[in-house]
């Protein structure tokens, strides 16, 4: 049996501002589901959705996204702006540089770039 990524599911306090915020950096239309439930289909990739539910975030993410950015400096700002914030500095090794981020539930993600920067 083979089975397809359907959806990739977050779990939080405030499904209808976190889609916002996913919808900001991604494309694509929030849909507000219920008061429990939102999702985007952002152009050329699974559905992301977001369900509320009661505890907080309390350790690391086990899974997080990365996302290729291009300019990595520039993409960390605009998402700061939408409510993101950085967690440590731009790493670069010779598969090229990432930087992490948190979005404002603190779900862990990073953008990536594959051509390494000045330090690569």
């Amino acid at each position: 049996m083979r089975a397809r990524v359907d959806e990739i599911v977050f779990d939080c306090a405030d499904p209808a501002a976190l889609v916002r915020f996913w919808a900001a950096l991604l494309g694509g239309a929030p849909e507000d589901r219920s008061p429990d439930w939102s999702y985007i289909d952002p152009p050329g990739f699974t559905r992301l959705a977001f369900q509320r539910v009661p505890e907080g975030k309390a350790v690391k993410n086990r899974l997080h996204l990365d996302l290729d950015a291009g300019d990595l400096a520039s993409a960390t700002a605009e998402a700061e702006r939408f409510g993101a914030t950085r967690s440590g500095g731009i790493v670069t090794d010779a598969q090229g540089s990432f930087q992490v981020l948190l979005d404002p539930e603190g779900n862990e993600f990073c953008f990536v770039s594959g051509v390494p920067g000045p330090t690569g």
